[in-house]
């Protein structure tokens, strides 16, 4: 098995919605804002290479949406997606299975993109299975008021129309072993319902990829939680099995937002969990 880093893009949020109900003054000192009060985010997607199969988790925004849409998400640098698989030898047509950890438009819009005459839309991995959960599909096509904003029916729907789209078989307790997949799944439901963060044995070691449960580096701290999560009360028991497992275990947390940090640990203290390592992609695959 071989992991690659793919850069989907960067973008920025406002902080304070990143944090919630953490002031300002507490959340800048490790996400520092803009005079927007935007931070830096990115979306680091991964490839796995198992044998035969190429497995991509999460896609980014992608490119499709209006030159309105993307102004609010202040797009920066030049990271893509297919220049990222190209960095490591790969087209997107070399991808047999796409993991959406979740179907908010920042993870799955990359999914999904124009057809050629823009009259309509097709998926952007034509040789490959796409993965949800059922769960999380009937969330996210039957959309709260409070999430519709993040739930795009063009990032969604093709997956379904095209035939390629399965669901993963979900078992009776929140953490399992996904047969389709071959890693664990640990299935959380505070920011989203049945958000579903990968546990991939690598070498020895346990590489998580955290997806919205676990932002960015600062985010560790429990109460520091997304005031995009629908469940916050939620998020927070969750986060506390997590990092509690993360820290008795030594997992390498891969954070898809963070676009400064890329793989954390963390470590019990005094405090509770607190950050321990921050590394790069090179020094852990």
């Amino acid at each position: 098995m071989k992991i690659y880093p793919i850069e989907a893009g960067n973008f920025k949020l406002d902080g304070g919605a990143m944090f919630g109900v953490v002031p300002k003054t507490i959340w800048s000192k490790t996400n520092p804002a803009d005079n927007n009060n935007l931070i830096d985010i990115a979306a680091r997607c991964m490839l796995i290479e198992d044998g035969n199969r190429l497995i991509l988790i999460d896609t980014g925004m992608g490119d499709k949406q209006s030159e309105k849409f993307f102004g609010y998400y202040s797009l920066w640098g030049d990271h893509s997606l297919d220049k990222s698989l190209a960095k490591h030898g790969f087209h997107r047509d070399d991808v047999t299975d796409v993991f959406m950890t979740h179907l908010h438009f920042d993870h799955c819009g990359g999914s999904v993109i124009w057809n050629k005459d823009r009259t309509g839309y097709e998926v952007a991995f034509k040789n490959a299975v796409y993965w949800s959960n059922g769960n999380h599909w009937e969330w996210a096509t039957k959309p709260n008021p409070r999430e519709k904003a993040s739930f795009l029916s063009e990032n969604i729907l093709p997956m379904q129309e095209s035939g390629q789209l399965k669901f993963i078989d979900r078992p009776e307790a929140d953490f399992g072993f996904s047969k389709e997949l071959n890693f664990d799944i640990f299935y959380v439901d505070g920011h989203t319902e049945k958000q579903m963060i990968p546990h991939i044995n690598y070498n020895g070691k346990t590489i998580v990829f955290c997806a919205d449960l676990l932002a960015t580096a600062g985010h560790v701290p429990i109460p520091y939680v997304m005031g995009y999560d629908t469940r916050p009360l939620l998020t927070m028991p969750e986060k506390t099995k997590f990092l509690n497992a993360a820290a008795e275990n030594n997992y390498y947390l891969w954070l898809e937002h963070d676009a400064h940090n890329q793989i954390v640990t963390v470590e019990h203290t005094e405090k509770g969990v607190r950050l321990k390592d921050v590394l790069r992609c090179e020094d852990v695959l």
